[in-house]
This record gives structure tokens, C-alpha cells and sequence, in this order.
């Protein structure tokens, strides 16, 4: 055997061997990649995104779609990972910077879970606020044994209690502290539109004087009909943006998106006002492939956004809801949106 035809054999064999370990051998790195996208304005496998109770939906031809952003299951290897960074629809990333090294993957998951559910009430906020509905106290949930969970609904506005006003948490607080506990009171609520009244026999307070309902509430506009959000398969808070947007189109006086397929991302907080997300080049890639032709972007991912361009596919900056309402006209209009 020649030198060199020994040097070939021993560094294919050095490949192959070092190819085998990089197949096997798991490196502290996740993938990141386009993941499913969820028309607001539709259903999840035949159950709709956004209920309405006490009155019907507008027609809805268009799509508005939340996108998402899946994560790999588990470490990379390192041959994986190498591979994913020469794929320009994958992002290969640390592994801390989606599952925190001080949580559990269980108490990651209930964090992005609980964060999309707060953006669920920023989305209500946010479009029934610019619907010029008024803000009251409404009921978000019941603690356990809650003396009020068999006279009071979710969604109820509690308007006063002993015929004492109760316009915010604060006031209804400084009421029933001067209630003894075990008391019968007369909760006036607001329900669906209707006005109504209640006997509720009250809990004593543990960590003051008086007495509690046992609601869980929040102080945001309240409408004459409920609105309910079931998105299982999502968390985080990105999604808040398309949440508020589909409320507006099914409730409001306006169709936003003239029939055609329209997707984006950010948060919303109860003023209506848009943050940032992470992931926006992955997400419009989702957005390309369900075909959409108008994508709606946070303005402090404009430069991210501007800088990985899809084919079809125009970006309109938006800071807030009444711009992102703006853009929408504009793109129904053909007029070209304030873009990246």
C-alpha cells in the first residue's frame, strides 16, 4: 500500500467515524422553524378560535392568521445542528433561550401558556376599547369554595353591591372591606346587557376586614355579549396582535381584510399598544406558504423583518392597533401600506 492511498483510507475512516459520533452525540442546541399558523377569524379542528355569546358573528370571508414558531423536540446532534445552520427556514439556537435552565420543560410550558392567556384578556381590552365600550368590573373566574360561583357568571359586570357603585377593583375592595364577613349581600351585575341582581351570602376576608365574593376579577370594556378565545396549541404572548384583530372583524362595523389571506404577529397590551416577538423571519415564512400577501409586523422587528424578504409577500409596520387598523384599509384599498 502506497502513502497516500494509507493516508485516504485512514482519513476516510477518521470521517466516518467522526460523522458517526456527530450523528450521536447531542449538543446543547434546539431548532427553531415555521410552524402552524391559525386563522382568528376560523376554527382548530372544527372548533372555532373566537366565540361569541349574546350575539352572531359578521360574515368573515378572509383569513387573519396568528403565526407560530415550532421548537424541535429534545438537543440536537451536532451533525443536526450544523445542518440547521445552513438551512435558511431553520434557526439553530441555544438551548437556554427557550427552555430557561431554572425551569423544568413542564414549568416553561405553563409559563408560555399562562402569558398567552393574559394576552387572550389584552386582546378583548384592546378591541372592545376601541369599540368605545366602558370599562367595568367584570368577572374573570371563581376561587374555590367561592360563595358567588352559583349566582354570578363569568363575564358578569359588577355594577354594585348593596347598592353601593362599584366602577373599579378598588372601590368593590373598600366596599365589601366594610361588609362583615357571613353577610347576605345584593350584588347588582350586568350581563349580556341585561341588568340583574344576585343574594350573595358572603366569605369572611382572611387577610383584612369584611367580606369576599370569592370572583377573581378585571377591570376592562364590557360588552352586551361575551367574547371566549380557545387557541389549545399556543403560548405566549405574540399571538395578541391577530386575537384583537379578529374580535374587531367579527364584531365590529367594518370587514378588515376585503376577503384576502392576511397574517402577522406582536403583542397587544389593553391600550392597544403593539410590542415585539421573537421569531418574525420563521413566522413569515408560515405566512408565504399559507399564501398570504399581506403580513403585519411589529415596528421593532421592521429591520429583522426587512432583511430576510418572502417572495409575494408585502410587510406593513404597525406600533399599535389604530396603525395596524390603518395598514389594513390601505391593503383593502391598494394603497401600499407603511412598510419595513
Amino acid at each position: 500500500m502506497t502513502r497516500r492511498i494509507a493516508v485516504l483510507v485512514v482519513g476516510t475512516a477518521l470521517l466516518l467515524v467522526f460523522g458517526l459520533v456527530g450523528a450521536a452525540v447531542p449538543v446543547p442546541y434546539v431548532a427553531q422553524m415555521p410552524g402552524p399558523t391559525y386563522n382568528t377569524l376560523g376554527d382548530i379542528r372544527g372548533q372555532q378560535i373566537i366565540t361569541l355569546q349574546g350575539r352572531a358573528r359578521n360574515h368573515a370571508d378572509g383569513n387573519l392568521n396568528l403565526t407560530t414558531v415550532g421548537v424541535s423536540r429534545g438537543r440536537l446532534t451536532l451533525v443536526q445542528a450544523v445542518r440547521g445552520w445552513f438551512d435558511k427556514n431553520v434557526a439553530v439556537v441555544p438551548e437556554e433561550a427557550v427552555y430557561p435552565p431554572d425551569q423544568t420543560p413542564a414549568q416553561t410550558q405553563t409559563a408560555n401558556r399562562n402569558a398567552f392567556l393574559t394576552s387572550e384578556q389584552s386582546a378583548e381590552s384592546a378591541a372592545l376599547g376601541h369599540l368605545g365600550y366602558p370599562k367595568k368590573v367584570v368577572v374573570q373566574d371563581f376561587s374555590a369554595g367561592s360563595p358567588s360561583k352559583s349566582a354570578l357568571q363569568k363575564g358578569d359586570a359588577i355594577d354594585a353591591v348593596n347598592g353601593q357603585p362599584t366602577p373599579d377593583p378598588d372601590t368593590l375592595n373598600k366596599v365589601l372591606t366594610a361588609i362583615p364577613g357571613g353577610s347576605s349581600v345584593t350584588v347588582s351585575y350586568t350581563r349580556l346587557g341585561q341588568p340583574g341582581t344576585a343574594t350573595v351570602t358572603t366569605n369572611p376576608a382572611k387577610d383584612r376586614a369584611g367580606s369576599l365574593l370569592g370572583i377573581l376579577v378585571i377591570e376592562q370594556p364590557s360588552a352586551p355579549f361575551n367574547v371566549d378565545i380557545q387557541v389549545a396549541d399556543v403560548g405566549g404572548p405574540s399571538a395578541g396582535l391577530m386575537l384583537t384583530l379578529g374580535i374587531l372583524d367579527l364584531v365590529g362595523p367594518q370587514d378588515l381584510t376585503g376577503g384576502k389571506v392576511v397574517a402577522g404577529t406582536g403583542t397587544i397590551d389593553a391600550d392597544g399598544k403593539v410590542g415585539p416577538i421573537g421569531g418574525i423571519q420563521l413566522k413569515m415564512v408560515a405566512a408565504q406558504n399559507i399564501g398570504a400577501t399581506l403580513f403585519l409586523v411589529p415596528a421593532d422587528n421592521c429591520s429583522e423583518a426587512a432583511a430576510a424578504p418572502q417572495p409575494g409577500l408585502r410587510l406593513a409596520k404597525v406600533s399599535d392597533l389604530d396603525s395596524a387598523l390603518t395598514a389594513l384599509t390601505d391593503f383593502r384599498s391598494g394603497r401600499t401600506p407603511p412598510s419595513c
